[in-house]
C-alpha cells in the first residue's frame, strides 16, 4: 500500500529532509500587516525585521478545511492513503479542520493530533516515514505513532519574552520581571500546551548549557536514533553548546533546523530547543 506522510509547515523540516523522508506539507498563512504570505515563503529574518520595524507581531492563520481537502485530494492522486500529523489541537484549530476534511475521504486519511509543535511533530513524521518504507500496514503505522505521541519531548529556551508578551501568552508582570532580572525561561510542551518551566539567569549561552543539561536529565530515556536542535536565531556558541550536549548524550543523528515563520511569529529571536522522543526507542 502506498502511504503518504503529511504535516503542516509548522513541522519545521528543511526541504532536504522533506525530500529525503518523502513528507508532504501544507502551509499556515502569515499576515504581515495587510500582506498575506505562506509559511515557508517567509522566514525568520523577515519576521524579526517586520517586528523590529513595526513593533507589531505578525498574525498566523491555520490551514482551513477547504485547503486540507485540496491537500489530501492531491496526495490521493498518487497515494492510496494519507497519515497527517497536525500541530497540537491545544494550540491551533488546524487539527480540528484537518479531521473534518479527512471525513470526506472514506477512511483513506487519518489525522493524528501530535500534541506538539515544530520538530516535535517532525520526529513523528520521520518515524512514520520509516515505517512506511519498512512496509508496515496503514493501521499499524497509525497505532505505533499514536503510542509515541505522549513521549515527544519538545521544549526550548528564550532569551526574552517580548514575542510571548506581545502575543498575549505571558502577563506584563512576568514580562517585566523576567527582563529586569535577565531571566531566560524554559518553555515546555506538556499535554499539548506550552508552559513555563525552569528559569535561568545570566548570558543566554550559559542558560542554553543549563537548559540542555536539565532537559536531558529530566527526560532521561531518549530514543537516541535521532534528535533535533531547532532555533530561530542563535549565536554559533549557542548552537555548539546544544549540539555538543546531544552528541555527548549519544544521539546518532542530530538534525539542525531553523524554525519557520509560524513558530518565529510566536517565539521571536534567540529561541533554541532540543527535541527528541523520550521512550528509549522501545515502543
Amino acid at each position: 500500500m502506498k502511504i503518504a506522510v503529511s504535516a503542516e509547515t509548522t513541522v519545521d523540516l528543511t526541504k532536504e529532509l522533506l525530500a529525503e523522508y518523502d513528507i508532504h506539507t501544507t502551509p499556515f498563512t502569515i499576515l504581515l500587516g495587510e500582506e498575506a504570505k505562506l509559511d515557508g515563503e517567509v522566514g525568520c529574518e523577515e519576521i524579526i525585521s517586520y517586528v523590529t520595524k513595526t513593533g507589531i507581531l505578525p498574525k498566523t492563520s491555520a490551514v482551513n478545511e477547504f485547503q486540507y481537502e485540496e491537500h489530501f485530494g492531491k496526495l490521493l492522486e498518487s497515494y492510496e492513503a494519507v497519515i497527517h500529523f497536525s500541530l497540537s489541537s491545544e494550540m491551533s484549530s488546524a487539527c480540528a479542520n484537518a479531521k473534518t476534511a479527512a471525513e470526506k475521504f472514506d477512511g483513506k486519511v487519518k489525522v493524528l493530533d501530535s500534541r506538539s509543535l515544530s520538530t516535535g511533530i517532525a520526529l513523528l513524521t520521520l518515524y512514520a516515514s520509516e515505517l512506511v518504507r519498512a512496509g508496515e500496514s496503514f493501521e499499524n503505522i497509525v497505532l505505533k505513532c499514536e503510542k509515541r505521541i505522549p513521549f515527544v519531548q519538545a521544549s526550548f529556551i528564550l532569551e526574552r519574552l517580548d514575542y510571548l508578551y506581545k502575543g498575549g501568552r505571558c502577563s506584563s508582570l512576568a514580562y517585566f520581571g523576567a527582563n529586569l532580572l535577565k531571566l531566560r525561561p524554559q518553555i515546555l510542551v506538556l499535554d499539548g500546551k506550552m508552559g513555563a518551566a525552569k528559569k535561568y539567569r545570566g548570558k543566554i549561552e550559559s542558560a542554553v548549557r543549563s537548559y540542555c543539561h536539565d532537559t536531558l536529565e529530566r527526560f532521561n530515556n531518549p530514543d537516541l536514533s535521532v534528535g533535533f536542535l531547532t532555533y530561530t536565531t542563535a549565536s554559533e556558541e549557542m548552537l555548539d553548546i546544544a549540539k555538543s550536549a546531544l552528541t555527548e548524550r549519544g544521539f546518532k543523528k542530530i538534525y539542525i533546523t531553523r524554525a519557520g515563520g509560524t513558530i518565529t511569529s510566536h517565539c521571536g529571536e534567540h529561541c533554541l530547543g532540543i527535541l527528541y522522543i523520550n521512550d528509549g526507542g522501545n515502543l
